[in-house]
């Protein structure tokens, strides 16, 4: 089972990149997804967020299984939090194209929720700084990037 947290965990080795593992996760969760919804066609929003739902729920097993596999506690390795946190504004986008209330190309909103996503997991504004710096421990690796989908997914509504 640690073997398969561990895969998960690294985001199938993606964690172990040497430059920019969060960056790329995030952009091949981006790219997966718009793959998935846009070029597939496959657009049903309650399995996407009953998906996302138990792949939260199950990282935070993961996540806690394996950080202490890795030498420090927010170890560059963990990047499914990456995947969570990139996925809610595309999640969001699925939504917002059902409901016909995009306004710009949807490829323009797939490159714009990377960028909220990266800016805001990278400068860290409140709350998601609150995750980073006071949970040093599976929780906070996760929520910080929770927060900073969050932020990313009002600025895509707005």
């Amino acid at each position: 089972m640690k073997k398969i947290n561990i895969l998960l965990s690294t985001f199938f080795g993606y964690g172990y990149l040497t430059k920019i593992p969060g960056t790329i996760t995030s952009a091949v969760t981006t790219g997966f997804l718009y793959i998935t919804f846009e070029i597939l066609g496959y657009k049903d929003l309650k399995f996407s967020i009953i998906f996302f739902i138990l792949l939260l729920f199950y990282s935070f097993y993961a996540v806690k299984d394996t950080e202490t596999e890795f030498e420090n506690k927010d170890p560059r390795q963990i990047v499914i939090d990456e995947v969570l946190g990139q996925s809610m504004p595309l999640i969001l986008l699925l939504y917002l194209s059902q409901t016909k209330q995009i306004n710009i190309s949807i490829e323009i909103n797939y490159i714009l929720s990377f960028l909220f996503f990266r800016f805001f997991d990278i400068l860290k504004p409140f709350p998601v700084s609150y995750f980073d710096k006071n949970h040093k421990n599976y929780f906070g690796i996760i929520m910080d990037d929770i927060m900073a989908g969050l932020y990313s997914m009002i600025l895509i509504y707005l």
